[in-house]
């Protein structure tokens, strides 16, 4: 396993009115981040706030390329981002359900306390398969093939990567003490946005390069 510390690029926030960021995503152009009872949308490359949409918004993230997705207590809430509009909703697992992610047309819940990451149907909330971690989960993303998680234990919070078959442990990012890791996302590129808990903060870090294969 690769073990460094976590190269955090840009700080965003704290801001007004928002103690606490849970999950985040990202639609290409904005970073949208759960506050509880809002989804805010953040411009990453200015760090302006853009809009907000009012809706329960307790923990996990995440974005299909049309439509936002956002766990709020025990059911996953499909919302049109253009109108604000919910308009489909699934169970979520029984458990303490903290990231969320879309990928290879599944959703990809992760389990704090439980120490899982679930691959949801997206239609019915049914578990496909499961993914055992060895750390609390909190955010969740895929990015070119990878599988990237948060955790966050006590005062101790990093960003892994992990073998998406085995939940090996690949490749480790410390954060730096007292820096947690709420929500997680990719940008498709070498950003993995992720939320700040109660700092009510949402930071940028740089993504490692993988070494090419000879």
């Amino acid at each position: 396993m690769k073990s460094s510390a976590a190269e955090i690029i840009r700080e965003y926030g704290p801001f007004h009115g928002i103690d606490q960021v849970h999950g985040l995503t990202f639609d290409g152009a904005s970073v949208w981040f759960a506050t509880g009872d809002k989804l805010n949308a953040l411009d990453p490359e200015t760090g302006k706030m853009q809009r907000a949409i009012d809706v329960a918004a307790h923990a996990g993230t995440a974005f299909d390329g049309t439509y936002l997705y956002q766990i709020a207590e025990d059911r996953i809430q499909k919302i049109d981002p253009k109108t604000g509009r919910v308009i489909k909703t699934i169970p979520t697992p029984a458990g303490a359900n903290s990231g969320l992610a879309w990928a290879e047309g599944s959703l990809w819940i992760g389990q704090h306390r439980d120490r899982k990451i679930h691959q949801l149907d997206p239609e019915t909330g049914a578990v496909i398969r499961t993914i055992e971690s060895k750390r609390m989960v909190t955010g969740v993303t895929w990015v070119d093939g990878e599988l990237w998680h948060g955790t966050w234990e006590g005062e101790e919070s990093d960003v892994r990567r992990i073998d998406p078959k085995t939940g090996e442990v690949l490749e480790l990012l410390k954060m730096p003490a007292g820096t947690g890791v709420s929500g997680l996302e990719s940008d498709g590129g070498d950003r993995l946005f992720a939320g700040g808990g109660n700092s009510g903060k949402v930071r940028a870090i740089r993504r490692p390069k993988r070494a090419a294969s000879k």
